[in-house]
């Protein structure tokens, strides 16, 4: 790792702002070097004169600086999937799109991920971001602490990510034979639904196929804003994390073994077996009752399934699979033998799940929520005649 370069590469599209705000956050990081390549790429559009601009005027004092701009319009996924190959030229690189913002020691941080994962066929790619939120569900989202620095998710990611040679260029392989992806029970829906403009529904496909996995860190280095643009109606802070903020450290990394911090594409924990004493390839898990369909024996999910019921848990502890691990008792989870066949006549309590995933909502913020929310529908329902 020492002996490669690792650029940044910063993917810029009609987001004059968001680009400003990405480069000041990248000025502001530390580097243990002052050769450090960043490269602006931009995708071809009519409005992106002030985009072209900014990049020009930015003044970058840690190495060379390159603009690039295509002369068509590319769209995300190809223009991604360009930009990705500057790891097979470079040996390494860090992929940011215009929307982000990064952590003062991101490229720290991505030298010590990348030299951990080498020679690691189980890591896919390194994630600068933390999820803490489940897309699928729509709900919080935390993993589990472990005591490490990482966590690892069947989930690739797009809001801040670095690739070396290797781990690109077995994706980059793997992609060119694939054409349009179907449903399947290891994918979820959500993922299969993206549009086709979409990448990262690709490379997460690829991970599960591959069983590989990002290495993600416990705090986060980059953050997404996800300002209105070609992908978002509108500026939204759903995907705001908390970034590290201390300007150097040594990162604690684990490897997959001994990782209790290990989630599939669905947001489900794949350690839980070894609580439950149960194989691990005998058991579905579906704590977030996101699944449509199971084919594993042994079911622990928060659904309710006409199955024999072994053990039930409770739903207090966070994050969810913790009261797994600590064997709460309760009736909101339920382990299954999907062998025996029985009928439950059983009712989830769906305030409960909701309260569950919300801290505290006061009367008054409810009712102030509801009338606001009853007027835009009928303000919309009334523009629409």
């Amino acid at each position: 790792m020492k002996s490669k370069s690792l650029p940044i590469v910063v993917i810029a599209y009609n987001r004059p702002r968001s680009l400003l705000r990405l480069l000041d956050s990248l000025s502001k990081a530390y580097y243990p070097n002052s050769k450090v390549p960043l490269i602006i790429s931009i995708d071809h559009s009519d409005t992106n004169q002030d985009v072209l601009k900014i990049a020009n005027e930015f003044d970058w004092q840690f190495g060379t600086k390159t603009v690039v701009y295509s002369e068509v319009n590319l769209g995300l996924r190809q223009h991604v999937l360009q930009c990705g190959n500057y790891a097979i030229k470079y040996g390494n690189v860090i992929l940011l799109e215009d929307d982000l913002y990064v952590s003062p020691c991101f490229y720290e941080y991505t030298l010590q991920a990348l030299e951990f994962s080498e020679e690691k066929s189980y890591i896919g790619g390194i994630s600068l971001y933390n999820h803490q939120f489940n897309v699928h569900k729509v709900v919080p989202f935390t993993a589990i602490e472990d005591g490490f620095d990482n966590w690892y998710f069947q989930f690739a990611s797009s809001w801040g990510q670095a690739w070396s040679r290797t781990h690109w260029e077995d994706f980059y392989n793997w992609y060119k034979n694939k054409d349009v992806l179907t449903a399947n029970t290891e994918t979820p829906n959500n993922v299969t639904a993206w549009s086709e403009k979409s990448w990262l529904k690709y490379y997460i496909v690829y991970l599960i196929e591959k069983n590989k996995f990002f290495l993600y860190p416990k705090v986060s280095l980059s953050t997404n804003f996800s300002d209105q643009g070609t992908h978002a109606v509108q500026d939204s802070n759903t995907y705001q994390v908390p970034l590290l903020q201390h300007a150097s450290r040594r990162f604690n990394f684990s490897e997959l073994e001994e990782s209790y911090s290990t989630y599939d594409a669905f947001f489900e924990n794949l350690k839980l077996h070894k609580f439950l004493e149960i194989n691990k390839h005998q058991l579905c898990v579906d704590l977030n009752g996101y699944r449509t369909e199971f084919n594993k024996r042994y079911i622990l999910t928060s659904q309710i399934l006409n199955y024999e019921v072994i053990r039930t848990y409770g739903k207090s502890l966070k994050p969810i699979e913790a009261n797994i691990i600590s064997n709460i008792p309760g009736k909101e989870i339920f382990l299954y033998d999907s062998s025996k066949v029985m009928t439950n006549n059983r009712s989830l309590d769906k305030t409960q799940d909701i309260f569950y995933n919300i801290k505290y909502l006061s009367y008054r913020d409810a009712f102030y929520l509801f009338v606001s929310m009853t007027k835009k529908k009928l303000f919309n329902a009334i523009n629409r005649k």
